[in-house]
C-alpha cells in the first residue's frame, strides 16, 4: 500500500473545504495540550517521585517534621506544596480544603478545553457535511446544465471528509483526556493521603471558633 504523501494530505484538506481549517486548528491545540499534560503527569507520577512521595507520607505519619521537610523540593510539585502548608499551618480541615482547591487548578488544567474539543470536533464535521450536501444539491437543482458528474461528487466528498476529520480529532483527543482524568483522580487521592498522614502525625486539627 502506498504511503500518504504531503501532497495527498493537502489534497484531502482542499477537498474537505473551509471546515477543515478549524479542525486542523483544534487538532494542533489538542496535540499541544496532550504533550504538555503528558510531561506534567510523567514528572509528577514517575517512579522517582512516587518513592519520594511514600517517604514523605511516612515522615508525616511518624510526626517527623525534619524528615518531611527534607523530602520536599523547592519549588516542588503540587504534593510538596500541600505538605509544606500542612507543616507550616497545621493539618486543619479548612486549610487542607483551601489548599487542595487551589492545587486542583494545576491537576485539572486544560480539562475543560479538551472536553470542548471532543464535543466541538464532530459538530464541525457535521457542519462540513451539511455545506457539502448543500453544494451538491445546488448543482443538481441549478438552472445550468450539469456537464461533469464529478462536480456533484466534490460536494459529497467534502461532506464525507469533514465528517471523518471531526471524528478523528474527537477520538484522538478523547483517549488522552480519559487518561488525564484518571491521573487527576489519582492526584486527588494523594492529596487526601497527605492530609490524613499530617493529621495522624502532627496532631489533631485545631478548633476554630466562629465569630458571629
Amino acid at each position: 500500500m502506498r504511503a500518504m504523501s504531503t501532497w495527498d494530505l493537502f489534497s484531502i484538506i482542499e477537498r474537505g473545504g473551509w471546515v477543515m481549517w478549524p479542525l486542523i486548528t483544534v487538532s494542533v491545540v489538542s496535540l499541544a495540550i496532550t504533550l504538555e499534560r503528558c510531561w506534567f503527569w510523567w514528572r509528577l507520577h514517575s517512579r522517582r517521585e512516587t518513592q519520594r512521595f511514600r517517604k514523605l507520607l511516612k515522615a508525616l505519619r511518624n510526626g517527623d517534621r525534619t524528615r518531611a521537610e527534607e523530602c520536599l523540593e523547592s519549588p516542588g510539585g503540587v504534593y510538596d506544596q500541600l505538605a509544606k502548608r500542612m507543616l507550616d499551618e497545621g493539618p486543619d480541615d479548612a486549610i487542607a480544603m483551601e489548599s487542595i482547591e487551589d492545587l486542583r487548578g494545576h491537576t485539572d488544567r486544560f480539562s475543560s478545553l479538551l472536553s470542548s474539543i471532543i464535543t466541538a470536533s464532530p459538530m464541525l464535521g457535521i457542519l462540513g457535511t451539511v455545506t457539502g450536501i448543500i453544494q451538491s444539491f445546488e448543482l443538481l437543482g441549478g438552472t445550468r446544465t450539469l456537464v461533469d458528474p464529478r462536480d456533484v461528487s466534490a460536494g459529497i466528498g467534502e461532506a464525507l471528509i469533514t465528517t471523518a476529520g471531526g471524528l478523528v480529532v474527537a477520538l484522538a483527543t478523547l483517549f488522552p483526556y480519559m487518561v488525564f482524568r484518571a491521573q487527576a483522580d489519582r492526584a486527588l487521592g494523594r492529596f487526601e493521603a497527605i492530609v490524613t498522614a499530617a493529621k495522624q502525625g502532627l496532631g489533631p486539627t485545631r478548633n476554630w471558633s466562629i465569630k458571629k
